[in-house]
């Protein structure tokens, strides 16, 4: 494998909103001293959140497979582990599906299955309790929409300088004026606009070398459909190719 599959995939042009696969991939490398460039990963994980009718998180499904082992399991704990242990995270690279179907058949495993059959690998799913938004007053719609809301993804990991110059490129994202400093929360914020619809987001640190967030907001004017799931997916899906991983989505509004 190559070191630029140990950064991150590609991604799609932010608002395109293109049909994705429903379940995330990443790559599991050995245990090796001083992050080696060179090595090569010995197994794949493949995860899905289980989300309410309001987009919110409710569960983390996962399965993964290593040449050790030879067969899938499945197991709530290194998912958690994923999101905890910083060791193992700097083992995990997260890719397309296409880049571990070629994994899996580099270590002789054959083909991947499909996703339908990935699913039936799912055992030991992780409950990721919320509660109801908190309101103590109703909802401060703007004029020209019919519905706000104020949705939080929360990340593992630290996000690198690298990282943060492609969000702001892919994102047409205004930095802060003081986002360099480590202790400066809101890093930058963008805004798409979709039909009827205004979505704005912020890049938050939440404390300096811990974890990230996007904090969205969503004024939906669009009473035929809302775009709002599939803008979750994908902006979740840009962070995870910068070496972000998901740990839930929750709503406040």
């Amino acid at each position: 494998m190559t070191t630029d599959m140990r950064r991150f995939g590609e991604t799609t042009a932010i608002g395109a909103c293109t049909p994705q696969p429903a379940l995330d991939y990443y790559l599991i490398f050995p245990e090796t001293p001083g992050d080696d460039p060179s090595a090569q990963p010995d197994g794949i994980a493949v995860e899905e959140f289980m989300l309410a009718d309001d987009h919110t998180a409710t569960g983390l499904n996962n399965a993964a497979w290593t040449s050790a082992d030879g067969g899938w399991w499945s197991s709530a704990a290194f998912g958690r582990g994923m999101r905890s242990d910083p060791e193992l995270r700097a083992r995990i690279v997260a890719v397309q599906r296409r880049d571990a179907e070629i994994v899996y058949r580099r270590l002789g495993a054959g083909e991947l299955p499909d996703e339908t059959t990935l699913r039936t690998y799912f055992h030991d799913c992780q409950p990721l309790t919320g509660s109801a938004p908190l309101r103590l007053s109703p909802p401060e719609v703007p004029e020209g929409f019919h519905d706000k809301r104020v949705y939080r993804i929360l990340f593992a990991n630290e996000l690198g300088k690298d990282g943060l110059a492609y969000l702001q490129r892919v994102w047409q994202m205004t930095l802060a004026d003081d986002f360099a400093d480590p202790r400066a929360r809101v890093v930058g914020t963008a805004r798409l606009r979709v039909a009827h619809d205004l979505f704005t987001w912020d890049l938050r640190r939440i404390g300096p070398g811990v974890a990230w967030c996007l904090d969205l907001t969503a004024c939906l004017g669009d009473r035929s459909r809302d775009i709002t799931r599939p803008l979750l997916r994908e902006l979740t899906t840009v962070m995870r190719f910068e070496g972000l991983i998901p740990v839930t989505i929750e709503r406040f509004a």
